[in-house]
């Protein structure tokens, strides 16, 4: 991983990295700027809602020839639910996604493509 680099975008600094030439925004630090100490459940929540399951699973059948479309359908299908409980880490394992990243640690957060 190269070292991190960060851009400005309306006063907050957001980390951007590269692994493999590919290029990754923080979704932590666009989470932070709204709520500093909830930001696991602000994306949490954002990942609840039908309308980015469906932009992320676009986007993996795109550029992921490894994905996996039918457990994106059963993800898309409970989308909005009250019950439906998505973290980037389930989405990531159970649909080998590629266009987000979870890292633990110091410098970890949640990334994406």
């Amino acid at each position: 991983m190269a070292k991190n680099k960060k851009i400005k975008v309306q006063g907050v600094e957001i980390v951007l990295y590269e692994d493999n030439s590919n290029d990754f925004i923080s979704l932590t630090d666009i989470a932070r700027h709204k709520d500093p100490d909830h930001t696991d459940t602000i994306i949490q929540n954002w990942m609840r809602n039908r309308n980015t399951i469906e932009l992320l699973g676009f986007w993996e059948a795109i550029y992921n020839p490894d994905f996996k479309p039918f457990e994106f359908e059963g993800f898309r299908k409970q989308a909005g639910l009250n019950s439906f409980v998505m973290t980037p880490k389930r989405w990531i394992e159970r649909t080998n996604a590629k266009g987000i990243v979870s890292k633990a640690g110091r410098y970890g957060g949640t990334f994406s493509h």
